[in-house]
């Protein structure tokens, strides 16, 4: 599991601008028994994290006292640049459950897009339940399975790995 170091934030509002000068984005903690509590975060820590793990991925945050497992709940990212700004974690509670939009990953040639059909794809990620330790980074797709126009694949035909349940209509 990836750990990624906090440090307490006493800068608010506008002065956390002075937060990039040091390699550091603000963020906050929180969760069902964890108060909102402002950080700050190492920019190129946060950002291999993001983009080695996903948004979907439990990882240990430390330097706060005592280690907690969070969750990406959002990130506010820069327009041009794409850099992460400011990030809202979500503390997990031990042994509860979590609801999580799990990225969807299309694999698989399908002749029907072959023949010139054209493949729309209506969602791109799935919310799911399940418990951290279960939760997937990705949902492959594979659409080798539409082989004429209007074929379509539902969540009720997507494998979910063990423990992960959809939280949309299987139809």
């Amino acid at each position: 599991m990836p750990t990624l170091i906090a440090q307490p934030r006493e800068q608010v509002g506008k002065t956390t601008v002075l937060l990039a000068t040091e390699g550091r984005m603000p963020a906050v903690v929180y969760g069902p028994k964890q108060e909102a509590t402002p950080i700050s975060l190492s920019v190129a820590e946060f950002t291999k994290i993001l983009r080695d793990e996903g948004e979907s991925t439990v990882f240990d945050l430390e330097g706060l006292g005592k280690s907690m497992q969070v969750l990406i709940h959002d990130v506010d990212r820069d327009p041009v640049t794409n850099v992460p700004r400011h990030a809202d974690l979500y503390a997990i509670e031990k042994g509860a459950k979590v609801e999580v939009s799990v990225p969807l990953t299309f694999v698989g040639e399908s002749m029907a897009v072959k023949t010139g059909a054209n493949l729309v794809k209506v969602l791109h990620e799935l919310p799911v339940e399940c418990a951290p330790a279960d939760l997937p980074h990705e949902i492959e797709v594979d659409v080798a399975a539409l082989a004429a126009v209007g074929d379509q694949i539902a969540v009720g035909d997507l494998t979910l790995p063990k423990g992960v349940i959809a939280q949309v209509e299987a139809e």
